[in-house]
């Protein structure tokens, strides 16, 4: 038998009738039969096209107040029957089924109905059974039968049976199975997560991939899975790529630590902060977190928590980077970092973050909740004789929200609402602490007078004995370590204030 197959008869039963009147116009004009329920067959019937209604193929009526309309033996047998199959052929002679050769289905809108806050009734109403299971008969068999599933391939279809006068070979119709398929289980697996409770069941759809340039090297392929324009506006530049979506990522987690304060710029560079400082303008803040690391700066990405202005963005221009973002820019902000043509400029929306974070580890995957927790004055136990100063504390919750931020094991140095140095990364704490003294030094930075945090406790003295030698005077921590007296009395024994957090910032 011929894999090549005209559509001879089509069931349509659709939501959105938005694009299937040229659809309809081109099968009545192709003498196909058509079966429609409901408001779809009266849309057929406004265009002044013919149309059996299911009711007339079932002999039964559409009951339950729509609940039930195609469930019923003839609708699917027309749909499901084998053509190459004797007993099927003769099955549908016998119970005088009648051949279905195209399935129209746009699902009840159940994620849109979900989002818009509708009521839990409503809610359920919007569980489409009927379309469901059309669309999974059609598809599973798809060597006599075409399948549509969704609004999104109405366009395909009417290409298809345009271009090849109501043909479809057996490549078309699997493909358009395997979509049919992929609709049918994303809506299923929305439908589960509304109901799911149990935190150990993790199922995810998302719809648009977005292929990458490469992956994380030239030589792997990459993707990226999510809804990048609900997040940011595009105004310029390149394609991002993988290393530039995992910086911005970090970019966006670091500054929303800040978002409520005062105008305040950051430089990311391998998703960590190179420099990011708080000022009275952005401008400053620019200056000053450049400042902290100019080397670094370099091919890096930058974030900013208010408004790019013109005198940013011309001091901006002055330096190679991948991408910049901020909520706003003036007008003549945006020509002037377009001078550069690849730069990628990006507007920072108000959208909510996931609140579960996903990672592959082994053959499975890792979930975790989001960190959520940005310490505060409130949270601060002092442990130490030496009370921190107002301008210390300061210093050592922006510290803190750094170093949150900042690969573990971290410690991270702040003075004055400007990072200093850090520590990025190590295996050792001890090694952290030295890397961010030696970072200091190099850009000419005095430690005198800064605030020191770390991401995790001080199990011994060490660190505090080396952080005081190098002129720190305040020092923030989690704490929790059976050995915390030991710093407590290095610090209480030549002066260091020392705050615990209760929460440690571990970032793997």
């Amino acid at each position: 038998m011929s894999t090549t197959k005209t559509i001879q008869s089509a069931l349509i039963s659709v939501f959105s009738k938005e694009g299937l009147e040229p659809i309809v116009r081109k099968l009545h004009s192709q003498n196909v039969i058509l079966y429609s329920t409901g408001g779809t067959e009266d849309f057929i019937k406004n265009l002044g096209i013919p149309v059996v209604p299911v009711e007339d193929v079932t002999s039964y009526p559409s009951i339950l107040g729509g609940r039930v309309k195609t469930l019923h033996p003839k609708v699917f047998g027309g749909i499901l029957n084998r053509q190459d199959n004797e007993s099927d052929v003769q099955q549908m002679e016998e119970f005088n089924i009648p051949q279905i050769d195209l399935v129209i289905v746009d699902l009840y809108p159940f994620e849109k109905t979900v989002a818009s806050g509708a009521s839990e009734s409503d809610i359920i109403e919007k569980i489409d059974i009927g379309g469901i299971s059309l669309i999974r008969a059609a598809a599973k068999n798809f060597k006599d039968t075409v399948i549509i599933a969704s609004v999104e391939e109405y366009r395909t279809l009417l290409d298809l049976i345009t271009d090849q006068n109501g043909a479809t070979t057996i490549a078309d119709r699997k493909l358009l199975a395997t979509k049919a398929f992929h609709v049918s289980s994303h809506y299923d697996t929305a439908i589960f997560n509304y109901f799911n409770t149990d935190e150990t069941i993790f199922k995810a759809s998302i719809a648009d991939g977005q292929i990458l340039r490469y992956g994380e090297n030239p030589h792997q392929k990459g993707f990226f899975f999510g809804d990048f324009d609900a997040m940011f506006n595009k105004l310029h530049g390149k394609e991002l790529s993988y290393n530039n979506l995992l910086d911005v990522d970090a970019a966006v987690n670091l500054i929303a630590e800040f978002k409520t304060d005062k105008p305040t710029f950051a430089v990311l560079k391998h998703n960590n902060a190179c420099g990011l400082a708080t000022r009275d303008t952005i401008s400053d803040a620019y200056n000053a977190a450049l400042a902290c690391d100019p080397t670094s700066a370099f091919g890096g990405v930058l974030i900013a928590n208010t408004k790019i202005d013109v005198a940013t963005a011309t001091e901006i221009n002055k330096l190679f980077c991948e991408v910049v973002i901020a909520p706003e820019y003036d007008a003549d902000a945006i020509a002037i970092l377009q001078e550069k043509k690849n730069r990628i400029i990006l507007v920072q929306n108000e959208i909510d973050l996931p609140q579960k974070q996903v990672r592959s580890c082994l053959n499975g995957l890792l979930i975790q909740e989001r960190n959520n927790i940005t310490d505060n004055k409130e949270d601060l136990k002092t442990v130490t004789i030496t009370t921190p100063t107002e301008k210390e504390i300061q210093d050592l919750i922006f510290a803190s929200k750094i170093c949150k931020n900042t690969k573990s094991n971290t410690i991270v140095f702040a003075k004055n609402g400007t990072l200093i140095s850090s520590g990025t990364g190590q295996t050792s704490r001890v090694d952290a602490l030295l890397q961010a003294i030696e970072k200091a030094k190099a850009f000419g930075f005095s430690l005198e007078g800064a605030s020191m945090a770390s991401d995790a406790f001080f199990p011994f003295p060490d660190c505090v004995e080396i952080a005081k030698n190098a002129g720190i005077t305040a020092v923030i921590q989690p704490g929790g370590s059976i050995k915390d007296q030991l710093s407590i009395d290095y610090c209480n024994e030549n002066k260091l204030a020392m705050v615990f957090t209760g929460t440690r910032h571990f970032k793997h």
